[in-house]
């Protein structure tokens, strides 16, 4: 019998990018039933939360919270260097200090939001919306500053705004690791043999798009809030690397890191483990 997999993945570039081969069935399915949702990461947390997936695509924050169930799988991670959130703010020097300020966050469970209770905590009210709602917030003054994400990390200046750090950079230069946002998780409720014909799925379909990068546009075009095929490949190539290819040593001891360093904050308590098959 045909096993089914609740798949959630998010509509980011590099998501889409990876998933190409799987989403149009070029790669071999291994014999799975995957039904598969769409969402913004932010929803795919809380659904994750909610049980409500067999694998899925979450913020590493949101995987800590339900590091007791999941384990995630060696494929599919955004994880490296440079690739970390922006600080935007809306004035030119301005640095978030006090709680009458306003600082948008792009969801409670995103690690955008971890890294900014990280490295900021207490400076400011939060607010916490849909990632797309950020720079327009910005630019019409009704926030003070933004944690920027997605494409938008490449688009702010078109927009007007003023760059306060990145905190990815704060992130390597505190822990010298790379920086994990994002990866795929799987219930430990699935059996092992499952979870190895999910990984083998991925990797497949990783691999695909690695090799035929432009036969992946259509399906990233689809779903992208940025339609310029040069941003969409910048997401790409720095979203994309060896580590999504497979975490190694080097991913699991950043996902270490971060669970620790969460941890003392009282922000997550589990530590996140790797598949091992």
């Amino acid at each position: 019998m045909t096993q089914r997999i609740r798949l959630g993945i998010s509509t980011c570039p590099n998501d889409t990018f990876a998933f190409h081969g799987l989403l149009t069935r070029a790669v071999d399915w291994r014999g799975l039933d995957f039904q598969i949702e769409l969402l913004d990461v932010e929803t795919l947390n809380e659904r994750l939360l909610a049980g409500d997936f067999d694998v899925c695509k979450a913020s590493f924050h949101a995987a800590l919270l339900a590091a007791d169930g999941v384990v995630v799988l060696p494929s599919g991670s955004a994880l490296g260097f440079g690739v970390g959130p922006l600080l935007l703010a809306a004035e030119p020097s301005a640095r978030p200090t006090h709680s009458g300020q306003l600082a948008l966050c792009p969801g409670r469970h995103t690690t955008a939001a971890l890294l900014f209770d990280l490295f900021h905590p207490r400076s400011t009210r939060v607010e916490h919306v849909v990632f797309s709602e950020i720079m327009p917030r910005l630019e019409a003054r009704t926030a003070d500053f933004g944690v920027c994400i997605h494409e938008g990390r490449f688009t702010w200046e078109a927009h007007g705004l003023a760059l306060v750090e990145d905190l990815g950079t704060r992130w390597e230069t505190a822990t010298g690791c790379p920086l994990p946002l994002g990866g795929i998780v799987a219930s430990r409720r699935l059996p092992a043999a499952t979870i190895s014909a999910v990984q083998g799925v991925i990797h497949d379909s990783l691999r695909l798009a690695l090799g035929d990068r432009a036969a992946a546009l259509p399906t990233m075009r689809a779903h992208a809030q940025e339609f310029d095929d040069r941003v969409l490949m910048q997401h790409v190539d720095l979203y994309v690397n060896d580590w999504t290819l497979d975490l190694g040593p080097t991913g699991a001891h950043a996902l270490d890191e971060l669970s620790a360093r969460a941890a003392a904050l009282g922000l997550a308590g589990s530590r996140l483990h790797v598949f091992a098959g």
